[in-house]
């Protein structure tokens, strides 16, 4: 691997030198901001060998770096040569941020009276992150150079070690269309929606880059990035008008005359001109900085279009569920949470029993108790089943048949499903064997967080950021913490990440009724493991507030989970939760044992009342 490394970097520094660049940029996302990628998209994975959904690229003509969260600290130093990029770990003291080590090597090319030429694809990075590295670079003299041709993509193509076959963009399954039934909302319903929100902006043109928002704004789902139910695409959407440009041999006659008489159907490649035709005229466009690229932008400058920024009306829309997609979510996570709760039970007696048990069997047997349900459609990410050590890599999503699970070890189960209406996520943490008092302790604080984040109740206006620091208050207690955000939003048979709402100390979106979010602390060390626990909750109005003297009048709103699965009673030390929280963990196996017993067997429904003791 490390060979073809170094001649994947020569040959991007080739390029970079006929380019007249010094440095190249090769961010995570792809022209659609996707978080998970198609396989013709995995620019920074092939050039790099890093493997992890999050992660930021940067070669020089002598040196290369790779940046990663706190998520993917372990798993970085994994999978790279270190001889030939440095992992350099955003967040942690003494690592350097890409822009440092930019801002960096150009002062030193001003000191030689030279500046510094970054050359990116404009298309791979939003508008608001352009601006932010032009800010912070204007000082060192470093110059930006937008490249439309995708300079990995090039030696990916045309290197002798390239794939033998080009990867297609588009992927082979139909497009499918969701009846109201399942959206609750149908497409002329939204694109009225998204119009009047367009014309308080005035403005006539909205362009749309992002796979959820177009899967979410026209009914329709697909198969182009594995777990993610969408369809590689573009959108625009006008005052009277709706496009939707992807690969029209995948749209049969059915889903056309589903969107037909609301949207205009035209290929991929019509997007930019259709674009810039309809910016003529001097039509206000309106543009999210965060959620469009700067390809985009770059064009309508180029058409002289009249630019409106805004936040795009659709995340917002899409993140707010109605009453259908949050009954869809509740019967799916019941689902999910079948399996989950049969896996835990099918892992204890097997390792009662002595048997050999890896990783790769624990994936395997959630996997295929997934698709037993009614309505399974995919996973909604990898699943991570991480045994021992491999459980502190926060995103470990590659499990292995050789890793057998040992007395003594934890195992973190992260697992999600996407099915025909709506989408799950939950993490459980069990110990093998008898648990040691560490295990217990770290086990037990990291329960009391979630407990304290899942029964917080809070007034309408509260931000995810303000839940997060709640949600970590116990754990800070005993000089504990960890490094990803307490929750992430979800999608209706859709991402399982999505914004704009979430429980992290950078989310300053507000907690509203019908935002979907994991709640899902955590515990890691290095070398000894990981615990996590997650569930997916929705927020709702409180019915009947404490007080009655609230002159205010101001809603207060409460978490209902989704997810019903019982936590590990050996794990739990009991003597060290309040009574509010035994209160809580108490009502909610109440729950579980409601929801979960008409799915299960009288042998099934014995073995969860003697799960949910503690």
């Amino acid at each position: 691997m490390s060979n073809n490394t170094h001649q994947k970097f020569t040959a991007l520094r080739s390029l970079m030198q006929q380019q007249q660049i010094d440095i190249y940029f090769v961010p995570s996302a792809d022209e659609h901001l996707n978080e998970y990628l198609p396989a013709a998209k995995q620019r920074r994975q092939w050039i790099s060998g890093f493997t992890g959904s999050a992660g930021d690229f940067l070669i020089g003509m002598e040196s290369a770096w790779l940046f990663v969260d706190s998520r993917y600290y372990e798993q970085a130093d994994m999978q790279v040569d270190s001889n030939l990029q440095k992992v350099c770990k955003v967040g942690l003291e003494g690592h350097q941020t890409m822009e440092e080590i930019i801002a960096e090597l150009g002062e030193k090319a001003l000191k030689q009276n030279q500046a510094l030429r970054l050359g990116i694809d404009p298309f791979t990075i939003t508008i608001a992150q352009y601006r932010q590295l032009s800010d912070r670079l204007s000082v060192s003299g470093t110059k930006i150079v937008p490249i439309t041709e995708n300079l990995v993509d090039n030696v990916r193509s045309q290197s002798p070690w390239a794939d033998h076959e080009t990867i297609p963009i588009f992927g082979d399954q139909p497009i499918i269309a969701l009846p109201e039934t399942l959206t609750g909302e149908g497409i002329d319903q939204k694109l009225q929606r998204v119009r009047e929100a367009m014309a308080k902006q005035k403005a006539t043109v909205l362009p749309v880059t992002k796979l959820d928002q177009i899967a979410w704004l026209y009914n329709l789902r697909g198969r182009d990035v594995e777990c993610n139910p969408v369809f590689i695409s573009y959108a625009i959407v006008t005052d009277t008008d709706a496009y939707l440009f992807t690969n029209t041999a995948r749209i049969d006659d059915a889903v056309k005359a589903a969107i037909a008489q609301q949207v205009q159907i035209l290929t991929y490649e019509q997007y930019i001109p259709v674009l810039r035709s309809l910016i003529d005229g001097g039509n206000g466009v309106m543009v999210a900085i965060g959620q469009t690229t700067f390809g985009t932008y770059l064009q309508l400058k180029e058409g002289n279009a009249k630019i409106v920024e805004s936040e795009n009306p659709i995340e917002n829309y899409k993140s707010h569920k109605n009453a259908v997609e949050i009954a869809q979510m509740q019967q799916a996570n019941l689902k999910a949470s079948w399996a989950k709760t049969l896996t835990i039970k099918w892992l204890e007696e097997e390792v009662a029993t002595g048997k050999s048990i890896s990783e790769r069997d624990v994936a395997d047997k959630i996997e295929g108790l997934y698709k037993q349900q009614e309505g399974f459609y995919d996973l909604s990410f990898p699943t991570i089943a991480g045994a021992g050590a491999n459980g502190s890599i926060v995103h470990y999503s590659n499990p292995s048949s050789e890793c057998k699970l040992k007395d003594g070890d934890l195992l973190l189960l992260d697992s999600g499903s996407q099915f025909y209406g709506g989408t799950t996520d939950d993490t459980r943490s069990l110990g093998i064997g008898q648990p040691t008092i560490e295990q217990r302790d770290r086990y037990t604080e990291v329960l009391k967080s979630h407990i304290n984040c899942a029964m917080q109740k809070f007034p309408k206006g509260t931000t995810g950021s303000q839940i997060d620091g709640i949600a970590r208050s116990s754990l800070w207690q005993q000089q504990l913490d960890y490094g990803h955000g307490t929750g992430h939003g979800v999608g209706v048979f859709l991402n399982v990440h999505e914004g704009p709402n979430g429980i992290s100390k950078r989310v300053s979106q507000t907690l509203d009724v019908g935002t979907i979010n994991s709640i899902e602390p955590g515990y890691y060390q290095p070398q000894w493991g990981g615990i996590r626990l997650e569930n997916l909750y929705f927020v709702k109005e409180i019915d009947k507030p404490i007080s009655s003297q609230n002159s205010s009048q101001t809603p207060w709103y409460e978490f209902e989970s989704l997810t019903y699965i019982p936590f590990d009673k050996k794990l739990i030390d009991r003597d060290r939760l309040n009574p509010q929280q035994i209160l809580w963990l108490e009502n909610y196996y109440i729950q579980v044992i409601a929801k979960l017993s008409p799915m299960l067997n009288g042998e099934e429904i014995a073995w969860l009342h003697q799960a949910c003791k503690f």
